[in-house]
């Protein structure tokens, strides 16, 4: 099925991965979001496991093994062309996980890929959503 277009929404996986006070981030490389920041994350393959869909986005996105831990919640993103079609349609589950080994880099559909301080969050561009899904990460990883 088309991710353009499509005739039901797409189930997507994502990471909310963070390191001694730092949260991973990626550049959108391709549309919906191009050149937009977040986390790592993507379509969840036919007969994969949930979390095994968060490792395997993270380590193709970013070259990293991780440890995936509780589900943080839900992002819905739609996105509508002029005539008011609907474009784009994800359901995301977003996991808070860890760094547990690898080297960081921008692989797959990234543009970039870094480890982001939380107070420099605000300076790059991202949806609100977003955000709000990293500060929910970062406050449960601190507990």
């Amino acid at each position: 099925m088309a991710r353009e277009y499509p005739e039901y929404p797409i189930v997507g996986v994502a990471a909310v991965v963070v390191r001694a006070g730092q949260v991973l981030l990626v550049q959108r490389g391709r549309e919906p979001g191009k050149g937009l920041w977040g986390v790592p994350g993507g379509v969840l393959e036919l007969g994969e496991a949930v979390v095994d869909g968060v490792r395997r986005e993270v380590r193709e996105e970013c070259g990293i093994e991780i440890e995936v831990g509780p589900l943080l919640g839900v992002f819905e993103p739609q996105q509508r062309d002029d005539a008011g079609r609907l474009r784009y349609h994800y359901v995301v589950l977003d996991y808070l996980a860890h760094y547990v080994s690898g080297e960081l880099r921008a692989a797959d559909d990234a543009d970039d890929a870094r480890w982001v301080a939380l107070d420099a969050l605000e300076s790059l561009p991202m949806l609100a959503e977003t955000r709000a899904m990293i500060r929910k990460g970062v406050d449960l990883a601190a507990v």
